[in-house]
């Protein structure tokens, strides 16, 4: 029996190089950030569109087009003649909290399709971990034909930690770090996203810590270069350049700005050495799912979120 897919894609730099490759199925191209910002468990819902527009206009100025997200989203009313749905999402906590959304979005439309994942991260002879849309033809196909059939276990785990983040107590999470399952870089996910929350010390989280080391340990020019840097070293988070400027905007208190050069001043090197808690003046009030940042702190000794007083 010829198969009919339905190619669901991370972004438009994916569903553009899967076209050039002469991938001539259906694409509906995913291009929300849903590891930031408040959401609720019902994505098919009017309630989630416009909890995710006053937020993506709140806090980037983006105007969602409400015409092309529906137009896309339409994909799905019709799924009959689909044999099977192909998730393409990568290695990274931005990737994967879409690839909940995703599925759970297809769980509550009752779509019962086999759901294949196409998913980057390590490749062999590689010594960084790869974006989809950075692997060469070869490297993509490859990673096509051996992609993986979802079990209704991982269906299953991706329901709960789709409920979970849109909860109110994300130290949930934490039992499912250590849960097998198709999804092979999950754990590394849910561990970066806990960090996401700011240190019990310094009130700043891994990516803000990382962006003033990178500043400390670098000859940093401006913030734009040091954008750049964000974007190359930062771990299993996966964020794109609008994220990233917002961060450094938010740590702009802790930099020596030049012409030509960007360097640390005394409380950046206080709140790397951990001296003073700066959680409240940086004031990075994002909300993840159902809990608000502020509103924790990450317990290096105890492994786990800790309520703030």
């Amino acid at each position: 029996m010829a198969t009919n897919c339905l190619h669901i894609t991370n972004g438009n730099s994916l569903t553009d190089y899967l076209r050039e490759l002469d991938f001539t199925e259906d694409i509906l191209t995913w291009q929300e950030m849903l590891c930031e910002g408040p959401t609720i468990p019902k994505i098919d819902s009017e309630d989630f569109f416009n909890l995710r527009s006053e937020f993506l206009k709140e806090y980037y100025d983006i105007e969602v087009d409400s015409k092309e997200l529906q137009k896309e989203l339409s994909k799905l009313d019709n799924t009959e003649a689909y044999t099977e749905i192909n998730l393409w999402f990568e290695y990274d906590l931005f990737c994967h909290i879409n690839l909940l959304g995703v599925i759970n979005l297809l769980h509550q439309k009752n779509i019962k399709k086999p759901l294949y994942l196409i998913c980057s991260g390590r490749v062999k002879g590689e010594k960084s971990l790869k974006a989809l849309a950075e692997l060469n033809p070869e490297q993509l196909k490859t990673h096509y034909e051996n992609k993986v059939l979802l079990t209704q276990d991982d269906i299953d785990l991706a329901i709960a930690l789709w409920r979970t983040y849109c909860g109110k107590d994300h130290n949930i999470l934490k039992p499912y770090i250590v849960t097998n399952s198709s999804f092979k870089y999950m754990s590394n996910c849910l561990k970066a996203h806990l960090k996401r929350f700011p240190h019990q010390q310094s009130g700043l989280n891994v990516l803000e810590d990382n962006i003033l080391r990178l500043v400390r340990d670098n000859d940093i020019k401006s913030e734009h270069h040091l954008l750049g840097y964000s974007l190359n070293y930062q771990g299993y988070y996966g964020y794109g350049d609008t994220q990233l400027k917002r961060l450094i905007n938010k740590l702009s208190i802790f930099f020596e700005k030049s012409e030509n050069q960007l360097t640390l001043n005394r409380k950046g090197h206080e709140a790397l050495l951990r001296h003073y808690n700066y959680a409240q003046e940086v004031n990075n009030d994002m909300t993840y799912g159902g809990v608000k940042r502020l509103d924790f702190q990450f317990s290096v000794t105890q492994n786990k979120l800790i309520k703030k007083l």
